[in-house]
């Protein structure tokens, strides 16, 4: 006989009160909108505040946000990472801030254009763009090489149209997770960089920038210093000084935990974080700007996925709510991520070990297992917190159609997207 698997107790970690009563407050008004779940509700709020924390453990570092008049201080600059969170209201309240983004991507650009940013305003990342950049006839543009190829094909047009030049790089730093032996697929290995910045400083093209992209959530800000005096010693190699140093990713978001219960930001503090970037910046002498691309860190926390409870099993133990969203359609960050749930309306009373499941016909479609109250019923809402990032893109339409989104800003709430209906999700088809 299969024993009863062991009661955990309620999660050890969960945002703060006000978060908890934010979230609850627009999730309410975001049903009123669109009744219909799954639901996705983002805020602009949770990332002014990311910036603002970021802002001032740089300034604190002593570096300067303002690039104007500086003879001294070493500039910082956000670039929005469009594939984090690709909600058009979003790029409208970045492009508001006066800011720049960040696309790898034709779409992604194309959306970039279509939301009014300028084309100074833009950079360009990611593989292979060499295949899809040429019909894009824009000047002013910021570009980081990703390989030989990119640059052999682009350099013309990249001098034709006075882009802003870069590579990226591939420091030690940057390897597959899971496989730590194996190095990732982007940018110059440390030969080819110093060959492609002799050739870009031969051709007189408008090279300024030296880029690199840690790995996701990384557990200490020494990766970043480590990576850097790679690159310092690249350029030095190449005899090239940059005056933008690209640093992209890594910074991980706070409140997450892995499958296992570890805290992704529990040695990363971003006092800590500032002071070595700003003593590594000392290491390129001519430097004039810091460039941050933290979408996971900016974006996570401001966007939630809401779901309903639609039916509930018992079993060996083990209590199944059945909800109309999940990991397969909405949550892909599930399988290695633990997030916090909020019950809508609150339940209280004894807890028991809960599996949160999608609506699809896969054993993999699990939202969360944890401790959750009895007294959870069908027609019941659950908010999934920290969806703000990649969350949206990875949505699948598995049997069902997209989620509805929902945005808020300083001028309110508004239903951004609607759910997808049956003839928008089969009309793709001839």
């Amino acid at each position: 006989m299969n024993a009863a698997p062991k009661q955990p107790a309620p999660l050890a970690f969960g945002p703060p009160p006000e978060t908890i009563q934010f979230w609850k407050r627009l999730v309410r008004e975001a049903l009123s909108l669109s009744p219909a779940t799954p639901l996705y509700v983002f805020s602009s709020a949770p990332i002014a505040k990311r910036i603002s924390e970021l802002d001032a453990a740089l300034i604190a570092a002593g570096f300067k946000s303002e690039i104007k008049n500086l003879k001294s201080q070493i500039g910082f600059r956000h670039w929005l990472s469009c594939k984090t969170q690709p909600v058009a209201l979003l790029l409208r309240w970045w492009r508001a801030q006066g800011r720049g983004i960040e696309v790898v991507s034709e779409f992604e650009l194309r959306a970039a254009l279509a939301e009014g940013f300028a084309p100074e305003h833009i950079l360009i990342n990611g593989p292979a763009k060499h295949h899809w950049l040429p019909q894009f006839d824009l000047p002013e543009l910021s570009v980081n090489f990703d390989s030989r190829a990119e640059l052999d094909a682009l350099l013309p047009l990249a001098k034709k149209l006075n882009w802003r030049l870069g590579i990226r790089l591939l420091t030690k730093e940057e390897f597959d997770p899971e496989h730590p032996q194996f190095p990732t697929q982007f940018g110059f290995a440390p030969d080819e960089a110093v060959a492609a910045l002799n050739k870009l400083l031969r051709a007189n093209a408008r090279i300024e920038t030296v880029h690199f992209h840690l790995r996701s959530n990384l557990p200490s800000a020494q990766s970043y210093e480590r990576a850097i005096v790679e690159v310092a010693e690249i350029c030095r190699a190449a005899k090239f000084s940059p005056r933008h140093l690209d640093l992209g990713g890594g910074v991980p978001a706070p409140q997450i935990r892995t499958r296992s219960g570890k805290v992704y930001d529990g040695q990363f503090g971003l006092d800590a974080f500032a002071q070595r970037l700003r003593q590594a910046a000392k290491l390129f002498p001519g430097l004039r700007e810091i460039w941050l691309e933290n979408g996971r860190f900016i974006s996570s926390s401001s966007g939630v996925l809401v779901v309903k409870i639609l039916d509930v099993k018992g079993r060996r133990g083990l209590r199944h709510l059945i909800c109309d969203g999940g990991r397969t359609l909405n949550a892909l960050m599930s399988v290695w991520e633990q997030h916090a749930l909020i019950p809508l309306p609150e339940r209280s009373g004894a807890q028991i070990l809960t599996a949160v499941c999608g609506p699809t016909c896969m054993a993999f479609d699990q939202l969360a297992r944890l401790a959750l109250p009895r007294a959870l019923r069908a027609g019941d809402h659950l908010i999934w917190l920290d969806a703000g990032a990649y969350h949206l893109p990875w949505e699948t339409r598995f049997s069902h159609g997209h989620a509805a989104v929902c945005w808020q800003d300083e001028t309110g709430l508004r239903l951004a997207r609607e759910r997808q209906r049956f003839e928008n999700w089969w009309s793709d088809w001839k």
